[in-house]
């Protein structure tokens, strides 16, 4: 398997898809913004948007099954599965925000192998596969140098309908904002992912999050040099909704920060 020349066929669709989801912005309005659940919304682009890329994408590697937020296709392959998010940062996209982007992974059984996170509104494709390093536009990126968590950015998410682990959360955020440079809440785990790997944060960490939303951009960022794991330390950040990932210079002081609040949860 070329899995380089997928990995370029899947950056084109993404820009394909990207012009279209561009294109309706401007006609997107209350009326099309369905609620999934407490403030989770979806819109006729989402939805649009992700078939289009599970059509593509079935061209790409035929024999693949599909993860999928919006649930327009029902098939998990036996081997491969590709790990979709059309719009990540839909909330941002109906309020005319950025940023908001497409997230595509690769999965060979359980291991991710590919990564492509299309950020629409700065027009930034970041990427990787196999053993590859990461690339932004072509270009490879690295996690930043900065030495230690008070010297740090990091990028969070806020919950918006599981607020079962706010209290330590709210604890997590004072004790950054004490400790470190700041703390930017952007709206796409996709693109806070993205963002670390290429070194503007040093750290992100989010709860109550689905595989679409971290697949692609958790891959960029190990094979941009940083580390990913769970709030616990260990693997299940995929499927545990739980995920913590740091350049390699501040993780261990960053998980070890993030493991204490979150140690009772």
């Amino acid at each position: 398997m070329n899995i380089e020349g997928i990995t370029k066929e899947v950056i084109e669709l993404t820009n394909t898809v990207g012009k279209y989801i561009q294109a309706e912005r401007e006609k997107l309005t209350s009326e099309n913004v369905e609620k999934k659940g407490l403030h989770d919304f979806v819109t006729y682009v989402d939805k649009n948007a992700e078939e289009k890329l599970v059509k593509g994408l079935q061209n790409i590697l035929p024999e693949a099954g599909f993860i999928v937020e919006e649930e327009t296709i029902e098939k998990k392959g036996q081997r491969f599965n590709w790990i979709v998010d059309p719009l990540d940062g839909t909330t941002n996209y109906i309020h005319g925000l950025t940023p908001f982007a497409i997230s595509i992974a690769l999965a060979d059984h359980d291991k991710i192998v590919m990564g492509v996170v299309n950020e629409l509104g700065f027009e930034e494709v970041f990427y990787s596969w196999g053993d590859n390093k990461a690339f932004r536009d072509g270009k490879p990126i690295r996690v930043s140098k900065v030495e230690s968590l008070k010297e740090s950015m990091i990028a969070t998410g806020f919950p918006y309908n599981n607020f079962t682990r706010l209290q330590p959360f709210l604890k997590s955020l004072e004790h950054l904002m004490r400790n470190t440079h700041g703390i930017r809440r952007f709206g796409s785990a996709a693109t806070d992912l993205v963002y670390t790997a290429c070194g503007r944060f040093e750290g992100f960490y989010e709860y109550s999050l689905k595989p679409w939303d971290v697949a692609a951009g958790a891959f960029i960022v190990q094979q941009a040099g940083g580390v990913v794991s769970d709030f616990k330390g260990g693997e299940d950040y995929l499927y545990g909704q739980a995920i913590v990932a740091a350049s390699d210079k501040i993780f261990e002081e960053f998980k070890g920060t993030i493991k204490n609040f979150f140690h009772g949860e």
